[in-house]
């Protein structure tokens, strides 16, 4: 039986352990994917691995643009209203050329280069984003990006006046250099977009095809492998600095091994992706001898826009990743 003192020595403890317990803080991680996409079942990992490995935060995704839109995660997590979020990374490119780095057509065009050139930027951008108070946890790369359209194409001149999806500051600049018509349009409202005429074609990887089931709206996919984009998972730097350091180092080991597991995972989806589009009845091609060339061309005219704007960094980043340094 316990006597008075120690009772109300228990009774102390209690409240102290109860309040602890409770002090433990829900993080909302905004997406703007759906929910069946495998970068959202990534962060979806992430969150339940984190949730279970330590006990001072508790992470909650939000799925398709359910808390915030893709186009307001970025400026939201860095002002501190949502702790966490994930980012289209070149859809930032007005922010910082480095942002725009991965989306240059036919700079880095399959799995191992997209990698290279990742690792030769990362420096950079982690930069950025914390000048930014933004700290990056991890990134996973989309499958490459051929090119969806209604009528079979030789050339860019066959797209002239179509009305192309935009999606970023890229895909804009890739419209005006084919002669095509931009239209921005969200990944939440693709299909409708294709469904009313509003866009008759976009660049984009199998995976966003499949989400959206494009083949009820689009005829053909040219399997070009342009370029490999990213998408990033953001946390606000103040909150960051806030947790102790041995959520710290749980939140980075989960967001390394969920990296890793990304980039996997993306190379493993990219063959069936293609399958599922041609089995529902997408006509997947390759490119003629000319519209390689006319990508080609508008490649090199992008690199070097993107030379132009980022000066002496993106010539060192270059550099590297072709391994000239």
């Amino acid at each position: 039986m316990l006597n008075r003192k120690n009772a109300a020595l228990f009774s102390v403890l209690t409240v102290t352990l109860t309040s602890e317990a409770w002090a433990q803080e829900t993080w909302d991680m905004a997406l703007a994917y759906p929910s069946s996409n495998y970068h959202s079942e990534l962060a979806s990992d992430f969150a339940s691995m984190v949730n279970e490995n330590q006990d001072e935060i508790n992470i909650t995704t939000h799925p398709g643009g359910s808390l915030y839109g893709g186009g307001q995660i970025y400026s939201s997590t860095r002002r501190g209203l949502v702790p966490l979020g994930e980012r289209f990374i070149s859809a930032l490119s007005n922010e910082d050329a480095i942002f725009g780095i991965d989306a240059i057509p036919f700079l880095a065009t399959n799995f191992d280069e997209a990698k290279a050139l990742y690792e030769a930027s990362k420096p950079k951008m982690q930069e950025v984003l914390e000048a930014n108070n933004l700290k990056l946890l991890y990134s996973v790369p989309w499958p490459p990006q051929g090119l969806y359209v209604n009528n079979e194409i030789n050339s860019i001149e066959d797209m002239q006046g179509v009305r192309f999806r935009a999606f970023d500051p890229t895909t804009e600049r890739v419209a005006e250099l084919m002669g095509a018509t931009p239209t921005s349009i969200e990944a939440a409202d693709l299909t409708q977009a294709f469904a009313t005429g509003v866009a008759e074609s976009m660049f984009g990887s199998g995976s966003t095809a499949y989400d959206s089931k494009l083949w009820e709206h689009v005829d053909y996919w040219y399997d070009i492998g342009a370029w490999l984009p990213k998408n990033m998972v953001i946390v606000n730097l103040d909150m960051w600095n806030a947790l102790r350091q041995d959520t710290r180092d749980v939140v980075l080991a989960t967001a390394a091994d969920i990296e890793r597991q990304g980039w996997e995972k993306a190379i493993e989806l990219d063959g069936w992706y293609k399958e599922q589009l041609a089995d529902n009845g997408m006509g997947i091609m390759d490119a003629s001898d000319q519209l390689e060339a006319d990508f080609e061309a508008i490649g090199e005219q992008m690199l070097q826009d993107w030379l132009d704007r980022s000066g002496e960094y993106g010539e060192e980043i270059i550099s590297t990743y072709r391994g000239e340094s």
